[in-house]
């Protein structure tokens, strides 16, 4: 799961082709210990805290689509060269929020720790967590470096400004995504009722 296109994933491939390889590190670097604190905790038991109040679910349903619809926003302005500036490269503190407020991870995090019943052994748990680790550093440094030499061949202007429109309005869609996949289950659900 990891490995497979996400928020967190896009926007290092974005960062990756904005700023360049080494300087994604800070967000590479982020993210990966935000899935892993997020994992741990989740693995500790705070599932059980969010199963019994579901309006945690909603809140981290719209505060998570709020984010990565910002975050994809950010990415469409960017501007079109490659350089690097710090006020704009997303960096450590990000990466890590950018993981607790996005469902994917999340929703891995669950899974791995419900499939793996890892609630039951601490020990097993952070072995869990150190194969992730080191899964999640190396899925998302290839993100990155894959935009480092997608860099190569966007060097024109226009073709960097579309590759970043591409990439933003790609967030955005996922934010619009999350928030209403629930109102077009329940639109679902009830149309099947409708029908006789």
């Amino acid at each position: 799961m990891s490995i497979s296109p996400g928020p967190v994933n896009i926007t290092t491939l974005s960062a990756g082709v904005n700023y360049g390889f080494r300087s994604s590190f800070p967000f590479v670097s982020g993210a990966t210990i935000g899935f892993i604190v997020l994992l741990i905790t989740i693995g500790l038991g705070i599932s059980n805290l969010v199963d019994q109040f579901n309006v945690l679910y909603e809140i981290l349903r719209y505060a998570g689509a709020g984010f990565i619809g910002y975050t994809g926003y950010k990415i469409i302005i960017s501007t079109p060269e490659i350089k690097s500036e710090d006020t704009k490269l997303p960096g450590f503190y990000h990466g890590f929020l950018m993981q607790w407020l996005n469902p994917k991870a999340w929703i891995a995090c669950l899974s791995g720790v419900s499939a793996f019943n890892l609630r039951d052994s601490y020990y097993m748990l952070f072995i869990f967590v150190g194969i992730y680790f080191v899964i999640c550093y190396f899925s998302l440094a290839a993100w990155a470096l894959l935009g480092s030499k997608v860099q190569f061949f966007l060097k024109v202007r226009e073709r960097i400004k579309l590759f970043n429109l591409s990439m933003g309005g790609s967030l955005i869609i996922v934010a619009l995504y999350l928030l209403l996949a629930e109102h077009r289950s329940s639109l679902l659900s009830l149309s099947v009722e409708l029908i006789p």
